[in-house]
């Protein structure tokens, strides 16, 4: 019995140690600056082993006050994921021990009576600790344990607990301290880096003051600033260099990684792995690291600030909703070491927000329309001294002549548009029938005759051209097939009327049955006629004519067509009557046919007049032509590239100058409707006009 209680003893002694080991070693954590993440993974497994327990798990505050899990172990064994309802009830019980503030315990299975329904919905006992310094609230602790054990060793677990969770609020308390003494430092260097950024607003000058200034801040070994140009961003100032030689290898890759990350506009961190980074994104700082050595990089996409949300109430909803486009990027490199302390970090992600302000400011500033030619106004007192005054004056009264000519004076105003050229009498030619093409007399160029009839009686005088002819294996295999039934039933009904006249000693009712017979093979007899009929009329089908007279249109139907098959509906080619008038069809973008019908009213009301068109072929650019508008189509559809149009006929009024071997069907022409007259600066501005109207003005009333 006494050798039992010696081991007894020793095993409990040897408990005590080890619990107090990991209490010395949860102390030293509480004591150490590393980063809450670390810390987490550090103090909970050794929270959990003390205790003895199943599992644990560390829940902590955002920033909008929802719980987050930060870090557990064995939290599986809750199979809290396993159930949705009891997931809600557990997470309504963190809610809970949060707003207490205090530690608890939980027995397993258990429901709360308030309305929240809050409760541990667990096999185990819950242990609650809640992490607070006298400033917050950092979170919620949380230990899994057995629920077969007594009350005082449950209390016991608890006051552990309890002293845990007081280190563990040391360690932020602690944290909070170095921060105030670290944010103090900061906020006088960062007043003076402020004051140096926002001096000027010249764009470049800007750039290189927060490359020097946010190295000495940051205390890293070199800073640079892109700025986005186009799709590309380019290096505009690197810190401790005067000038950036832009054809540099070096320049180029760190040009081109800032534009990966601008196109990303996420934050990228890069300390030697690079899992995490977009395929993208990691090409390129594979290549700028492989030329550069650099050991870190940090690339913050610089976006202009956005309006605080009291401003946002009295913006446009559809304009606050925009994500705004990144500008350039702040570029941060050390190039012998790799970690990146908290401390820098926090001073890398204030340097980039204050860079965002004052390069967009400056970018801003730069990009007012004549931005130079102010500032030169403004700095050029010498134009209203003695001397240059009455060039001034001069000058002026040529600006304002020259805005009087624009708005008073009055121009022609055309819409130009694109067309064609093509014969008024046109035809296409469609298969009737499947089948395949073997003989074809079309050519190209050739002069066909279409059907000629009689207006008073329509009798055919005249047959039409023959273009194509076709076979149709189907349509002979389905004629045949009717042929042979055909010839059965028609031998049939011979021999039931000679069966019927021949013998006189039939019975009646059999005399009546065959009688049947040959009213149904009559019947037969008819249909198979009507369908060999209906195959005979498809089998004219196989010869193609010219449904009117003229030329063939299409080139090298030899090819195309000869010895291939062919499908009902299919285009076979296009005949065009040359002799005809011809006409003028125009595509006018619907943006611009509104000019076009507000003028063909006033013409309409006033004069009757139509519009007048002139227009230059591509073959012949050096003469012009002349026309009326004839028709506008009542609808605006979408042609190929040119988009959504408006179909316009126009009727030549001159034809006869059109002649010539140059003019074939579908010639390009580059019309002009005449619209009137407009002042001189409408109609050489008219579009940006309407492009304000319609994106500027539309907006504001």
């Amino acid at each position: 019995m006494s050798i039992d209680q010696s081991v007894d003893a020793q095993l409990i002694e040897q408990t005590k140690q080890q619990i107090r080991s990991l209490v010395n070693e949860i102390t030293q954590l509480s004591k150490s600056d590393i980063a809450p993440e670390e810390f987490h993974g550090e103090f909970l497994p050794r929270v959990i082993s003390a205790l003895a327990a199943v599992g644990g798990a560390l829940w902590t505050l955002d920033d909008n006050g929802s719980l987050g899990l930060a870090y557990h172990v064995n939290m599986r064994e809750s199979r809290l994921h396993e159930d949705e309802d009891a997931n809600k009830r557990h997470s309504r019980l963190l809610y809970r021990i949060l707003r207490s503030g205090e530690g608890n315990l939980v027995p397993a299975q258990t429901v709360s009576e308030g309305d929240d329904e809050a409760g541990n919905p667990t096999d185990f006992l819950l242990v609650f600790g809640v992490i607070k310094t006298e400033l917050e609230t950092i979170g919620v602790i949380e230990i899994l344990q057995r629920s077969d054990t007594s009350l005082t060793t449950q209390k016991g677990y608890l006051r552990f607990l309890e002293q845990m969770t007081g280190l563990a609020s040391d360690y932020y308390k602690n944290r909070q301290l170095r921060n105030f003494g670290d944010r103090q430092n900061l906020w006088a260097q960062l007043e003076e880096f402020t004051k140096t950024i926002h001096k000027s607003l010249h764009k470049a000058e800007t750039a290189y003051t927060i490359a020097n200034e946010g190295r000495r801040l940051i205390e890293c070994d070199r800073v640079s600033v892109a700025l986005r140009r186009g799709s590309k961003c380019r290096i505009e100032a690197v810190s401790g260099q005067d000038i950036v030689d832009k054809r540099s290898t070096v320049v180029k890759l760190l040009g081109r990684l800032a534009t990966s990350v601008v196109r990303c506009n996420e934050p990228v961190w890069y300390s030697g792995d690079t899992s995490n980074l977009a395929p993208q994104v990691e090409r390129a700082v594979e290549e700028y690291v492989d030329e550069s050595h650099t050991k870190m990089v940090a690339v913050f996409p610089l976006v202009r600030q956005k309006l605080s949300d009291a401003d946002q109430e009295y913006e446009d909803p559809d304009k606050r909703d925009k994500a705004e486009q990144p500008f350039g990027a702040l570029i941060v490199e050390q190039i012998e070491d790799s970690r990146v302390p908290e401390r820098t970090r926090k001073r890398i992600e204030i340097v980039a927000d204050h860079a965002c302000s004052a390069m967009g400011n400056a970018i801003d500033y730069n990009n007012i329309f004549l931005m130079p030619l102010w500032r030169l106004i403004g700095k050029s007192k010498i134009l209203l001294t003695a001397r240059m005054l009455p060039k001034t004056i001069s000058v002026s009264v040529l600006v304002i002549a020259l805005v009087v000519f624009l708005c008073v004076f009055p121009w022609e105003f055309n819409m130009q548009t694109p067309g064609s050229l093509k014969p008024s009498v046109e035809a296409t030619v469609y298969a009737m029938i499947d089948g395949d093409i073997v003989d074809l007399p079309a050519r190209h160029g050739l002069r066909v005759n279409g059907p000629v009839v009689d207006p008073v009686t329509k009798n055919l005088i005249a047959k039409p051209t023959l273009l194509a002819r076709m076979k149709s294996t189907d349509l002979d295999m389905k004629r045949n097939s009717l042929m042979g039934e055909r010839d059965k039933v028609a031998k049939e009904l011979a021999s039931l009327r000679d069966l019927l006249t021949g013998s006189a000693s039939i019975a009646p009712q059999d005399r009546a049955k065959y009688a049947s017979q040959v009213d149904i093979c009559i019947l037969q007899l008819q249909y198979f006629d009507q369908q060999l009929k209906f195959l005979d009329s498809q089998q004219q089908d196989l010869e193609v004519y010219a449904p009117i007279s003229g030329e063939v249109m299409d080139w090298n139907l030899e090819n195309k067509l000869l010895g291939r098959p062919v499908r009902r509906g299919e285009m076979l080619m296009e005949i065009a009557d040359l002799s005809q008038p011809w006409e003028l069809e125009l595509l006018m973008p619907e943006k611009r046919i509104g000019h076009v019908l507000n003028y063909k009213q006033i013409l309409d009301a006033k004069y009757q007049e139509s519009l007048e068109v002139s227009f230059v072929l591509a073959s012949a650019p050096s003469e012009r032509h002349w026309g009326e508008v004839e028709s506008i189509h009542e609808r605006a559809e979408v042609r190929g590239q040119d988009g959504n149009t408006v179909m316009i006929k126009i009727r030549l009024k001159e034809p006869e100058k059109l002649s010539g071997e140059g003019l074939r069907p579908g010639v390009s022409v580059t019309a002009k409707i005449h619209c009137g007259k407009k002042p001189a600066g409408y109609v050489l501005f008219y579009q940006a006009i309407e492009y304000l109207q319609k994106t500027v003005l539309f907006w504001w009333f």
